[in-house]
């Protein structure tokens, strides 16, 4: 007996962690058409974040704090736009949402690129603002683009698989994410920034193509059909369906319908949503501060790959996101909201010690931990709790702290960047530590409001949303 239960209990502990993952690979062709356009966008779009304060610095002449402003500009406006566009998805579909979306990307890619060659550098100047009419259509792109996702999780997902398919679509964009750390060294070297920019335009080209491609309508009915079964009641009693507000009304009723049911008024959703600003600053670093802090504040190996270093954080994500998912699948959201966001923020700390490799690394893995713990976990919730066909607008409030984290944190990181981390100083005159321990401060901010509210939050916390 005592030789048998051991065994017996770590069996369970693996079937544990592996079912969620077999679930998953049982799922439908419309959901791995979801899933491959999110990884390739994690590649173009963290691909050409990365880059692109530097582009503007060399190509456009922009010092950093009009760079970082103009960057805050792109990835605030991207928010901006998912909380007035998410409905798109629910009002046109999956599909054609996500191929519209990708056209318009495509074309705002091409636009930025060439906006040196079409205009005169400098601040404000023809190229600038060249840049900026490529990055509208960036806006509008993304802007419906990442409601859909989320979207076709919730409708091509069941019971089962719901949890694992949130967090393996958050865990993919990611791997994306770490791929332009191998992909951009050799090109930028090759065809400079300017290349580098092309190659992903033809890749959004190729997203478009593969997803009229693999997300037919005949796909995408058939998801949701085997969705729905493998959600019926054993017994074989008929399924109880969320009812469908949208059903026979009007543009203009369905407008008006989305207006009174936006969850304003709710003071612990906006709570919620609110708290996770600080430590969410630290996500815009990773675009805004990283990869100016690892080119000028190191040499060698890391100066020289900084876009390796800058996008690591992504390919941790791809690996930790489904294991912490299946180890924590039954743990307490909120619970598991104070608990990502501390390990998430305390790491910044260990950069105020100073530019080392060590320090580096520890906080990059022990911060993707964090992350790994408590993002997919919210994402999730808010697409659970939204009524059936408003999914894309839920998720589109559910961002909208992004587009604040954004403003904020570009009006300042250029200005630390300037003060603490320049770009002509000598490395041994910078002072990187006081500029990371003003942002572990801020980022702690997350943790301790959630603890703080823990007793009137779980009071009225919100579930899953059904009939």
């Amino acid at each position: 007996m005592t030789d048998q239960a051991p065994q017996g209990g770590f069996k369970a502990i693996v079937r544990e962690l592996t079912q969620p993952f077999i679930d998953l690979g049982k799922t439908s062709r419309a959901l791995f058409g979801v899933n491959l356009t999110s990884m390739l966008e994690g590649l173009t779009y963290f691909g050409v974040l990365t880059l692109l304060a530097i582009f503007f610095n060399e190509s456009m002449g922009l010092d950093d704090v009009t760079a970082g402003r103009t960057i805050g500009i792109l990835t605030a406006g991207i928010t901006i736009a998912m909380m007035f566009l998410g409905a798109t998805v629910d009002w046109i579909g999956i599909r054609k949402t996500l191929i519209i979306s990708l056209i318009l990307m495509a074309v705002g890619r091409a636009i930025v690129t060439l906006a040196p060659s079409l205009g005169a550098s400098g601040p404000w100047a023809s190229a600038h603002w060249i840049a900026l009419f490529g990055i509208l259509f960036l806006i509008l792109g993304y802007g419906i683009y990442q409601p859909a996702l989320y979207a076709g999780v919730k409708r091509f997902t069941n019971a089962k698989t719901s949890a694992m398919g949130y967090a393996m679509l958050y865990a993919l964009m990611n791997l994306g994410g770490f791929l332009p750390g191998i992909i951009s060294p050799p090109l930028r070297k090759a065809f400079e920034i300017k290349g580098v920019f092309w190659f992903y335009v033809a890749i959004t080209v190729l997203e478009v193509i593969l997803i009229a491609v693999i997300m037919s309508k005949r796909a995408i009915a058939a998801a949701e059909a085997q969705a729905a079964a493998d959600d019926a009641p054993a017994d074989g009693s008929p399924v109880v369906d969320e009812p469908d507000e949208m059903a026979g009304k009007s543009v203009k009723e369905r407008f008006i319908y989305y207006i009174k049911h936006f969850p304003f008024t709710d003071l612990r959703f906006m709570y919620f949503i609110f708290i996770l600003i600080p430590v969410q600053t630290l996500f815009a670093h990773n675009w805004l501060t990283i990869p100016q802090y690892t080119s000028r504040a190191f040499d060698g190996m890391v100066s020289e790959n900084f876009e390796f270093f800058s996008n690591l954080n992504p390919i941790l994500i791809f690996f930790l996101t489904p294991m912490v998912a299946a180890f924590t699948a039954k743990r307490n959201t909120y619970g598991m909201m104070i608990a990502g966001t501390f390990v998430m923020a305390s790491p910044t700390f260990i950069l105020a010690l100073g530019p080392r490799f060590e320090t580096l690394m520890a906080y990059l893995i022990i911060m993707s931990i964090g992350e790994a713990m408590w993002q997919p976990r919210f994402l999730q919730w808010v697409a659970e709790i939204a009524p059936k066909n408003m999914t894309g607008i839920y998720m589109g409030i559910g961002q909208f702290p992004w587009f604040l984290t954004k403003v904020v944190t570009a009006m300042y990181s250029g200005w630390f960047l300037m003060n603490y981390c320049p770009a002509d100083a000598p490395r041994e005159s910078l002072n990187t530590e006081t500029m990371w321990l003003f942002y572990g401060f801020i980022a702690m901010i997350s943790p301790i409001g959630l603890w703080l509210a823990r007793s009137w939050m779980q009071k009225g916390f919100k579930t899953k949303h059904v009939a």
